[in-house]
């Protein structure tokens, strides 16, 4: 079993707690970066939701 698959049966039933912890995950690499390098921060943190399957009911789909 992959260090991935660990992870995501620990998340399993906490997705709205993961979702949280990844936006305050971003939120702080922001405020240390002075916001520097938000869209790529705002990218990163897509695609964590999408590999653990954590995306709640966003504003914008997620582009291909």
């Amino acid at each position: 079993m992959s260090v991935m698959d660990k992870l995501k049966s620990l998340l399993k039933g906490h997705e709205s707690t993961a979702d949280k912890g990844i936006d305050k995950g971003g939120d702080y690499l922001d405020q240390r970066t002075g916001n520097k390098y938000q869209s790529q921060v705002d990218t990163a943190q897509d695609k964590v939701r999408d590999e653990f399957g954590t995306r709640q009911d966003r504003d914008t789909p997620p582009q291909a």
